[in-house]
């Protein structure tokens, strides 16, 4: 059995031109993002990302447009769904306040998550793991130079 999975994360970008990067091991794999997830039953994308930002970054955000949706087929890294994914720009309504990292994967104790920024002229698609994801860091890229 196949079925869509519809992801949807946000691009927030810094007043120092750094965009937002989560760093997860979940599923026993490492792996490095865009801040966002799916959506659930009677979801629209916007509310599914507003939650997603709470959820992850105890943050409002506002949308502020459109960027990317996926647009080759990308199997699941964790299960047999397609995944197809939305990328919005967002920006926060009040300063983030997390513990950001400078190096991937500097969990604190007991949590699976953290975050860092990466300056847009240094970002390279190795920075996120995911085919999407790689996609839309090149996409930034062009955007910025």
């Amino acid at each position: 059995m196949s079925y869509f999975n519809v992801r949807v994360y946000g691009l927030l970008i810094s007043s120092k031109n750094e965009v937002l990067i989560s760093d997860e091991y979940e599923y026993d794999q490492y792996f490095s993002k865009f801040p966002g997830g799916g959506l659930e039953l009677g979801e629209g994308l916007i509310e599914a990302l507003k939650r997603e930002f709470m959820e992850e970054c105890n943050v409002e955000v506002e949308v502020t447009g459109h960027f990317y949706t996926t647009d080759f087929y990308e199997k699941s890294s964790f299960n047999d769904s397609q995944v197809i994914s939305v990328y919005y720009l967002v920006k926060e309504i009040h300063p983030l306040q997390l513990n950001f990292k400078t190096k991937v994967f500097d969990f604190d104790e007991g949590v699976f998550q953290s975050f860092r920024w990466i300056n847009l002229k240094d970002l390279s698609e190795d920075d996120v793991t995911f085919k999407t994801d790689k996609a839309v860091a090149n996409l930034l890229k062009k955007d910025v130079f």
